[in-house]
């Protein structure tokens, strides 16, 4: 099974796929259409930072829903779902330090999380494939190159850091169309933030990303940037709470929300 036959299939019934072992694997170019999310869990003590920290940082952290303290269910972008089960791996922090990368985390579960779903750039690979733009890490079937920048964020409460932003290679031509039909997507990170010389925002080596696979880039073609919902876990790394729990990169919670429902256009 791969990207490509699970394209077509329903997010429920990839999500109940994920749920039972089937797919561990990056979602992106799964249930073609549908908007996927970041995660970020935290302890209720420190969530509003974390709420105020999207809020002042709407690029990078566009929030899509934050559930209820203590209930893993999510309600407004696929009701019912578990966001316990329904994600291929999460990351555990402690401390601020990686701990561990697990398919579950209904045996880490506290009481007082509180789960922020965060809008994320893969929502919006469907309308750049419509327009005959590339989605290398789609043809590549890995994950896609994430970088972290010299771009602050705006900080709050605990919370500061740098901005992460994605790559997808294109020409200049495909990038400006990019810009235009990614920019109708807001609250999925909205148009590039960035595209040519990738030293301008601090990234030195495009072969070794922070985040994700490196993806090859053609002759002819430049590095695009968007911001991307891995920063908040550049924030948690830098604020080092207890515990916190987010999405593995690349590993996305997929919603029952089109697309298009995040279009202004």
């Amino acid at each position: 099974m791969n990207e490509l036959s699970l394209a077509d299939r329903t997010p429920s019934e990839v999500r109940a796929l994920i749920r039972n072992g089937v797919w561990a694997r990056p979602t992106s170019g799964l249930s073609n259409g549908y908007a996927q999310a970041n995660l970020v869990i935290l302890p209720q003590n420190i969530a509003y930072d974390f709420l105020l920290f999207c809020q002042r940082n709407p690029k990078p952290c566009p929030l899509l829903e934050v559930l209820d303290t203590g209930s893993p269910f999510v309600k407004q972008l696929a009701n019912g779902a578990d966001i316990r089960t329904d994600i291929p791996k999460y990351r555990i922090y402690r401390h601020g330090e990686l701990s561990e990368e697990v398919a579950t985390i209904g045996d880490y579960w506290q009481e007082d999380f509180v789960s922020f779903l965060i809008g994320c750039s893969f929502s919006f690979e469907q309308a750049l494939l419509e327009n005959n733009l590339p989605v290398r890490q789609i043809e590549e079937q890995c994950n896609v190159p994430m970088y972290r920048t010299n771009i602050a964020c705006a900080p709050a409460g605990v919370f500061s850091g740098p901005v992460v932003v994605s790559m997808r290679p294109m020409t200049e031509k495909q990038a400006i169309r990019a810009v235009q039909v990614t920019s109708r997507y807001p609250s999925v990170h909205g148009a590039p933030i960035h595209f040519g010389n990738p030293a301008q925002i601090g990234i030195s080596d495009l072969a070794h990303p922070d985040f994700g696979d490196p993806v090859p880039i053609r002759d002819g073609e430049i590095p695009v940037f968007w911001a991307c919902g891995v920063t908040p876990q550049a924030a948690v790394m830098n604020s080092k709470p207890e515990i916190a729990i987010t999405h593995a990169p690349g590993h996305m919670f997929i919603t029952d929300q089109k697309d298009t429902a995040y279009s202004i256009l």
